[in-house]
């Protein structure tokens, strides 16, 4: 008597181990990364639409029949297990020998070809057609011929895997996913002859495959290199684009507000490359900004490598794991982010001091881990405090200058004033002191106006760090607690879960998608580099705004209907300027909504081009302006909404005005509720 395994296991194993395409693919990747390749070529053909296949071919030290039979084709046991590093040096990426069945099972048949460094003259070759499984109750029923044959004069060992008939499409997301993963996955940082060199060819996604060959750290404005010694003593120096130092500190400067005397933790270095975002700072760089943010947007966030292999889910979208963003948020003036940056921590850990999580998730939180982030966090802390005094001095400086400047016109316009006949020295004399009174009333009403936002930052502020503290726990826990109940009961209890089940998880996944997107919203509102003066491509612009509301606008039923004209308007300003306006007015007609009996909820977005200006109208389907006149809409502090801060409108009409632009709005619009109309001059299309 012995345990014997369904066939249906194979199925099942495979959706939950890896249940996203990209993750599958990697995972053969991996084990190439594992056979000592240098190179690893993944092959996209038509993978964008089912009926495709992908080809993982690398240059590694290939399977002999004995690694096939008693490694590969055995479940939960991987030959990895017999080693604790590879032939050159490598730590393998697992040793539970599962990923690849998910990966495996993406396609209907599967051909390995295999050429071991062992052996110069053979090559192992083995299909798999999971169809035949389908017709068994057991998956040892089905037997697998694996077929030697002599290898080809000039045949180098390695293995290719192909997996025919994709059961599904390869989106445009997930080999988005793929390119930045396979980076990644081996250091992307670095040049090492021996390093890892996986390459993409995705001729349906050209500009994602470009992704993994491109690198600008070149280009970074600010350059921080921080280490622990083998003693557990610190250091850190920030360098310029040019490479030339800019601040360095010593363990005593480092260590010295927390008082240590060393750090428990290996040997480890922390970098990272940060960008500013200025059109003026990249005439002189290597590439465009717009490649540089691709690059960024990307690969951003700081990753982590021990024993040279990068851990997930470090640095991947969403895992802010240092809390950079917060810090920003609470901080925003010199304070690094994901979206502006890009790092990684580097240690070998031969003494394993740190555990991976069984479902790979990253490491178990041990005090050798946090001593680590803490590391990490401190150096980031000095970093943006050098920065912050460097700040302070030339805003000091600045003020001093424009102050003395003041002083001495006044000086000098009084002393010319002296030399002046009598009766006309008097007339002048009060035209200044108007004149003055004039500009301490403008100075007064300008300070008035500053406060108010500040009032308003301060209240931003604070909602962007409940918002990031909500997305970065509770909201995590309730996606992967509902992603686990949804899973679980469509595997074991599939009527149940569609009669009964289904709709309100759908409405929970769907709340927790809207408050998610507070928090993603919020912080990128406040990313001052938006603020810069440059040119602001409205089309863009407006889509980003949709896009960052798309989550919560869907659940509500609310369609946006974006009409732009044939042309790429663009005006010199702020990106901020121009999302404050369009981000304003998505708030108003979703408030709008609010009040509405109409259940169908509309927004129109249109853009013309006439004469030199941008017409933008938008327009909803919502109860339109009433009980308040259309004068008075635009005051700050007047508005119809119960908790409403009647700011929004004013902060378009300020923000259109500084643009030298024009608004106005009808009560009752094309949809039946308001309609507002904005002109703005541009620079061209």
């Amino acid at each position: 008597m012995k345990i014997r395994f369904a066939a249906d296991i194979l199925r099942r194993l495979g959706e939950e181990l890896n249940p996203s395409i990209d993750r599958g693919i990697l995972e053969l990747v991996k084990n190439s990364y594992d056979a000592d390749a240098l190179m690893c070529t993944v092959e996209l053909a038509n993978a964008d639409q089912p009926g495709g296949h992908i080809v993982i071919k690398d240059d590694g030290d290939g399977m002999t029949s004995h690694d096939i039979e008693d490694g590969w084709l055995v479940l939960g046991r991987s030959i990895k297990e017999q080693r604790t590093r590879t032939r050159l040096g490598r730590v393998p990426a697992g040793n539970k020998g599962l990923g690849r069945l998910a990966a495996l099972r993406m396609g209907s048949r599967v051909l390995l070809t295999t050429r071991p460094r062992t052996e110069k003259a053979s090559e192992y070759n083995l299909l798999i057609d999971w169809d035949e499984y389908k017709g068994v109750e057991l998956v040892d029923d089905v037997l697998l011929n694996l077929e030697p044959e002599p290898r080809r004069t000039g045949d180098k060992h390695g293995t290719e895997i192909q997996i025919e008939n994709l059961r599904s499409k390869i989106g445009r997301r997930e080999v988005k996913r793929l390119a930045r993963e396979m980076l990644l996955l081996a250091d992307p940082f670095g040049d090492d002859p021996k390093g890892f060199k996986p390459i993409l060819k995705a001729p349906e996604f050209e500009d994602l495959e470009a992704l993994v060959q491109n690198r600008y750290f070149q280009d970074a404005d600010f350059h921080l290199i921080a280490k622990i010694d083998k003693d557990g003593r610190v250091s850190a120096q920030v360098l310029d684009w040019r490479d030339a130092i800019l601040y360095s500190a010593d363990h005593d400067e480092l260590a010295s507000k927390k008082n240590k005397l060393r750090y428990a933790c290996p040997e480890l270095t922390f970098e990272l490359w940060t960008f500013l975002w200025r059109t003026s700072s990249f005439v002189a760089r290597s590439a465009p900004m717009k490649d540089s943010k691709a690059w960024v947007e990307a690969f951003g966030g700081v990753h982590i490598y021990q024993n040279g292999l990068r851990v997930t889910p470090y640095g991947d979208p969403g895992n802010d794991w240092l809390d950079m963003n917060l810090s920003r948020v609470r901080s925003p003036e010199e304070r690094p982010s994901t979206n502006n940056s890009i790092g990684r921590v580097l240690f070998n850990d031969a003494g394993s001091l740190l555990v991976q999580k069984t479902d790979r998730s990253g490491f178990i939180e041990s005090d050798t881990f946090l001593e680590i982030r803490d590391y990490a966090q401190d150096a980031l802390d000095w970093m943006a405090g050098r920065r912050m005094e460097e700040a302070q001095k030339r805003r000091e400086h600045e003020k001093a200058e424009v102050t003395s400047k003041t002083a001495e016109t006044r000086r000098q316009s009084d002393a010319a004033m002296e030399d002046l006949p009598k009766e006309a020295k008097e007339t002048i004399k009060k035209a200044f002191r108007d004149e003055r009174d004039a500009v301490d009333k403008e100075i007064q009403h300008y300070q008035q106006e500053i406060q108010l936002y500040r009032t308003l930052s301060t209240a931003g502020i604070t909602s962007a760090t409940f918002a990031h503290e909500s997305a970065g726990n509770p909201i995590k826990v309730i996606d992967q607690s509902i992603a686990t109940v949804e899973r679980r009961a469509r595997t074991h209890l599939p009527e149940v879960y569609e009669s009964q089940l289904k709709k309100p998880v759908d409405r929970i996944k769907g709340a927790t998608g809207s408050l998610s997107v507070l928090g993603k919203a919020t912080l990128k509102l406040l990313d001052h580099e938006k603020r810069r003066p440059a040119r602001v491509e409205i089309h863009e612009v407006i889509d980003k705004v949709l896009g960052t509301y798309a989550p919560f606008l869907d659940p509500r039923h609310i369609a946006v209907d974006a009409q732009y004209c044939d042309a790429s308007p663009y005006l010199r300003g702020s990106e901020a300027a121009v999302e404050s306006i369009v981000t304003n007015l998505i708030n108003n007609s979703v408030a709008a909504f609010e009040r509405s009996e109409n259940k169908e909820r509309k927004i129109l977005i249109k853009t013309e081009v006439t004469n030199g200006y941008l017409r933008l109208r938008v327009a909803d389907s919502g109860p339109g302006i009433e009980e308040i006149s259309k004068r008075e809409i635009w005051l700050p502090g007047r508005t119809t909404r119960k908790n409403g801060t009647g700011l929004g409108l004013t902060i378009v009409r300020d923000t259109v005005k500084d643009l030298g632009g024009e608004v106005d709005a009808i009560e009752h619009g094309e949809f039946g509720g308001a309609e507002i109309f904005i002109q703005l001059p541009i620079l061209g299309v």
